[in-house]
């Protein structure tokens, strides 16, 4: 559909469910991320862009070819822009009803009483068009917002036929469960520059990620009736909890900021027999990544001590790196990037991201691909809000950005 507001956009994207599955090997996770790849794929063809296509992985892909001559002094880069399909997992992404409102000041209390407290963020969206969910749902800003931004600037950049260079679309399924690049192919993609749509503040930009590790505890115990367990039973769940209690506290998502690092223990399940305990490593260096595996292996130790009979069985694997070991040999496009935050009308800053984008794996296969702000907050919860003001800003910048590279 032509002729839509990033607003608009984004409302019709919200309403279709695409949330994705950590417990599923296939890409995409879930069936229903197609029913929003299909539908862009549609919205990208009434653009123009002909050779919009939905792979079988889910990957949605699309060209806006350059409007102009390229001679020897204007060699314009190929330049990606990337959102992704799929929302969290942690919070229902079915049946949202998005609520609008014309926010001033003070707590915003939705509909079912859960209460959107004034933090930093939202003191400085006074004056602005919030979209909130009803409380029952998260909102989906996570990253319909970014979807909504390119398929807007593209639809600028057309209508007022202004000048840019070829642009590559993409849009990728299941990113919020670690598989956003699994299948995306780079050669077929074809850009030398990319960037993820997938931020908060107006301004905000992103060049440094955590490095990530996941680590899985599997305790196996011995199951007997309750009634004759005395020195018998080895309870798999309470020695898991006991592993987690000992994981510290002052380095918890929790009780961290800005490059502070983390164990986060996100997942436990099992039964007397066996139980699972699922946790992320997140550091900015490989210092203090390595001190927190030596934590989890003195805690597994210390707690196989404790129950000597009990297997337990800790392995830790690489998820991603943090992008800025590479994006820092790329200074010209980190420069484009600020002025067109600049041009924008936002004062552009760079902040590390306390968590991971497709970004940070693509800039790893070689791709340099920094993120962008989309004016969405408190992501992967029923409290998620959007800022309509900063997401226009975000379709400016991105307008920015493409005639840049033809200057």
């Amino acid at each position: 559909m032509t002729g839509s507001t990033a607003l608009e956009r984004f409302l019709r994207y919200v309403r279709i469910e695409t949330t994705s599955r950590p417990d599923c090997d296939g890409v995409p996770s879930t069936e229903c991320q197609f029913d929003l790849a299909k539908l862009l794929v549609e919205e990208l063809k009434a653009l123009g862009l002909t050779d919009a296509g939905v792979d079988e992985h889910c990957y949605v892909m699309a060209t806006l070819p350059a409007n102009f001559e390229k001679n020897d002094k204007n060699n314009v880069p190929i330049i990606g822009w990337i959102a992704h399909l799929d929302t969290s997992p942690d919070v229902s992404g079915k049946n949202v009803n998005p609520q609008i409102i014309q926010y001033t000041s003070g707590p915003i209390v939705l509909s079912n009483g859960l209460v959107i407290e004034e933090d930093d963020a939202l003191q400085q969206c006074h004056g602005h068009q919030i979209v909130t969910t009803d409380g029952t749902t998260l909102l989906g800003a996570d990253d319909k917002a970014g979807i909504a931004a390119i398929m807007t600037a593209l639809e600028r950049l057309i209508a007022e036929k202004l000048p840019h260079g070829m642009i590559r679309v993409c849009f990728t399924p299941d990113e919020e469960v670690g598989n956003g690049t699994k299948f995306l192919n780079l050669e077929k993609f074809g850009t030398h520059f990319a960037f993820t749509l997938d931020g908060e503040l107006p301004g905000e930009l992103n060049k440094e990620t955590f490095t990530a590790k996941g680590a899985t505890l599997k305790v196996t115990g011995r199951e007997i009736h309750p009634g004759t367990a005395k020195g018998v039973m080895i309870n798999a769940v309470r020695v898991a909890a006991e592993f987690v209690a000992k994981t510290p506290k002052t380095q918890a998502p929790e009780t961290t900021e800005c490059y502070e690092p983390y164990i986060h223990p996100y997942s436990f399940e099992g039964h007397v027999g066996e139980a699972t305990v699922r946790m992320l490593l997140r550091s900015f260096n490989d210092e203090d990544m390595q001190k927190l595996e030596n934590t989890l292996a003195e805690i597994e130790n210390d707690v196989q001590n404790q129950f000597p009979n009990a297997k337990i069985e800790l392995t830790i694997v690489e998820q991603y790196r943090n992008m800025y070991e590479k994006l820092t040999d790329h200074p010209e496009m980190l420069a484009q990037l600020e002025e067109a935050a600049r041009r924008s009308g936002v004062t552009p800053y760079w902040k590390p991201i306390r968590g991971g984008t497709d970004g940070s794996r693509l800039t790893e296969m070689g791709l340099p691909t920094p993120n962008i702000y989309t004016g969405g907050h408190n992501f992967h919860s029923r409290a998620e809000w959007l800022s309509v003001n900063d997401l226009e800003k975000t379709v400016e910048t991105l307008v920015q950005l493409a005639q840049l590279y033809v200057e």
